[in-house]
């Protein structure tokens, strides 16, 4: 995900505005991200690449997070740090980097490696304004990116964070049932993956309730509401409600 973050700025920006430094545990992952980078990047330990760096985004496991954080801690000056960690406070955050440091905290998902992300932060108590449009920035670079209260980040984890696995169901689920109609396996998965994109891109192109999208090719006796019918009869809207709600809520039993 750091990564995909990475790739997305120098896209957004160009490689000659851009410059970064890269530590990871794994040498093959540093030499797989520099190899995919076009801009200037340097290697070295997390003290080094902190202290070269006005901007740091802390892309490891939770499990890592505190030792890392009070690692850098001792270092001199002040910088934006951004946390991509699920289940890690801001107030976790602060107390490990030390009282000087900006930190915000921040959900993305996995589409942001194919540039079609959707993110949402929260700001530490000095994290600034300035400081939330570089998040807007970095984030929407690959996606969208929103600004929310702390304690949202939860549902945003449990909507947007666990959401493509649960639309990659449905994208399953839709081309099962063109199978089951005589479709071929290749053109089913192809026809429900465009059919699921169109409709998201239908959404955020034309502003449209999806309420009043779905109304424009439900017609009175017809196929679609024949299949809309059905779901109802099984509850997909129930369902996908539940998920949101219990992935929400087993985020935040995480993060206690």
């Amino acid at each position: 995900m750091g990564g995909a973050l990475l790739r997305g700025v120098e896209k957004a920006l160009g490689s000659k505005e851009l410059s970064v430094a890269v530590s990871d545990v794994v040498p093959a992952a540093v030499d797989a991200l520099r190899q995919s980078l076009a801009c200037q990047t340097r290697v070295g330990t997390p003290a080094e690449v902190v202290s070269a760096s006005e901007v740091v985004l802390l892309a490891v496991k939770p499990g890592d997070m505190k030792s890392l954080c009070e690692g850098l801690s001792s270092l001199e000056g002040s910088r934006l740090y951004i946390s991509i960690a699920a289940g890690i406070s801001v107030a976790q955050l602060e107390s490990w980097l030390g009282e000087r440091q900006r930190v915000i905290r921040c959900m993305p998902n996995t589409p942001a490696l194919v540039a079609t992300g959707a993110a949402a932060f929260s700001r530490g108590a000095k994290a600034t304004v300035e400081d939330a449009a570089v998040a807007v920035k970095i984030l929407g670079s690959v996606g969208t990116a929103d600004e929310v209260s702390e304690k949202l980040l939860d549902a945003v984890t449990g909507l947007s964070g666990s959401g493509p696995a649960y639309v990659y169901t449905v994208i399953e689920a839709l081309a099962d049932g063109g199978v089951l109609m005589g479709l071929p396996r290749t053109a089913a998965l192809r026809l429900a993956a465009q059919t699921v994109a169109g409709a998201a891109q239908m959404v955020l192109e034309t502003g449209k309730h999806p309420a009043s999208l779905r109304d424009e090719v439900t017609s009175p006796g017809g196929t679609t509401i024949a299949g809309l019918e059905q779901l109802e009869a099984h509850g997909l809207r129930h369902a996908l409600i539940q998920a949101v709600r219990k992935a929400t809520e087993r985020s935040k039993e995480l993060g206690a």
